[in-house]
C-alpha cells in the first residue's frame, strides 16, 4: 500500500525547507526533493539547498543526485522519487514531499499521459537557430502557435521551448492545449498538498535578502569554479542566479547589477510559481505564520 504523501509547496523563499525539517523532525518523516535544480551536484549556493544542519536533522532524499553535465527529465525525476518515497514507506516513516518545482510535483502525484516524441530533425533545426540568432528567436517561434506556453516559459528556456514546438508539430495543436486535454492521468499517490503563500510584498522582500545573501555567501567564487570545471553547458548553469553570477564573471555585469538582475529575475519566478500552485486541485493554501501546519 502506497504511503500518504504531506506535500509542502510553495514559491521560492516561502520558507519550505525550514518548516518541512520541523515538521519530518516532529513526525519521525524523511524528506523527499521536489525542486529540479537541487538534484544537481555542486551548484549549491545559486539553489538554496538545504543547509548541512537541516540536513542533518531530517534524511533528504534527491539532494545532489546528478552530475550537472547529465541529462535529467521529470520522468526521471519521477522514477527516481517513486524509489525514495517506497524507501521510505518500507521503514514505516512518513513522506514529505518538498519543493517549489509544480511540473515535478504534478507528474509525481498525478502522473502523465504518454507525450508525443522527440523530433530529432526538428529540434536540430531550432537548436542551430538559437545558435544563429539567439534563443528569442525560438521563443518567437513558439509565440506564434502557442502563446500561452510562451508567456509562461522564460525566453531562455530553450529546451521547454523546443518541446513545446515539437508537440504542435506532431499534433497539430498548441502544447497548452494537448496539456489540459491529454496531459495528466489519475492520482498515483494520496496526498495532502500545504501551498505556502505570504504576501507579495513580504516573499518579494525576502527574496532581495536572501539574493544578497546568496552573493556574499560566494555565489559568483562558486559559478566560476563550476565553469572552470567544464559546466558552461549544464542545465542548471542556465537557472536564475547563476545567469547572473557568470555575467560577473565574465565582466559583462558588475556584482550589483548581478544582484538586483538575480532578485527580480528571481520575483518573476516566484509569481509564476503562485500562478501555477493556484490551479492545484484540492491545494490547501496557508498564509504565514504556519501555524496551522504546526499542529498537523
Amino acid at each position: 500500500m502506497k504511503p500518504l504523501l504531506t506535500v509542502i509547496a510553495g514559491p521560492t523563499a516561502s520558507g519550505k525547507t525550514g518548516l518541512a525539517v520541523e515538521l519530518a523532525r516532529r513526525a519521525g518523516g524523511e524528506i523527499v526533493n521536489a525542486d529540479s535544480q537541487q538534484v544537481y551536484r555542486f551548484f549549491d549556493i545559486g539553489t538554496a539547498k538545504p543547509s548541512l544542519e537541516e540536513m542533518a536533522a531530517v534524511p533528504h532524499h534527491l539532494i545532489s543526485v546528478v552530475d550537472p553535465s547529465e541529462a535529467f527529465s521529470a520522468a526521471e525525476y519521477q522514477r527516481r522519487a517513486d524509489a525514495a518515497i517506497a524507501d521510505i514507506a518500507s521503514r514505516e516513516k512518513p513522506v514529505f514531499l518538498v519543493g517549489g518545482t509544480g511540473l515535478y510535483l504534478r507528474i509525481l502525484l498525478h502522473g502523465v499521459v504518454e507525450a508525443p516524441g522527440a523530433d530529432p530533425a526538428l529540434r536540430a533545426s531550432l537548436e542551430a537557430l538559437a545558435a544563429a540568432e539567439g534563443r528569442e528567436a525560438v521563443h518567437r517561434k513558439l509565440a506564434e502557435v502557442d502563446p500561452e506556453t510562451a508567456a509562461r516559459l522564460p525566453t531562455q528556456d530553450l529546451v521547454r521551448t523546443i518541446r513545446a514546438l515539437e508537440i504542435h508539430a506532431q499534433t497539430g495543436i498548441p502544447a497548452s492545449q494537448w496539456r489540459r486535454e491529454h496531459g495528466f492521468a489519475p492520482d498515483r499517490y494520496a496526498f495532502r498538498m500545504f501551498v505556502l503563500e505570504p504576501p507579495r510584498e513580504h516573499l518579494y522582500e525576502t527574496i532581495n535578502a536572501r539574493t544578497e545573501a546568496m552573493f556574499a555567501r560566494g555565489l559568483v567564487e562558486e559559478t566560476r569554479e563550476l565553469l572552470a570545471r567544464g559546466y558552461a553547458d549544464a542545465a542548471p548553469m542556465r537557472s536564475v542566479g547563476y545567469v547572473q553570477a557568470r555575467a560577473v564573471v565574465e565582466g559583462r555585469m558588475t556584482q550589483e547589477q548581478a544582484i538586483q538582475d538575480t532578485a527580480q529575475e528571481t520575483r518573476r519566478y516566484a509569481k509564476r510559481q503562485l500562478t501555477w500552485f493556484r490551479k492545484e486541485a484540492g491545494a490547501v493554501h496557508v498564509p504565514p505564520p504556519y501555524d496551522a501546519l504546526r499542529n498537523l
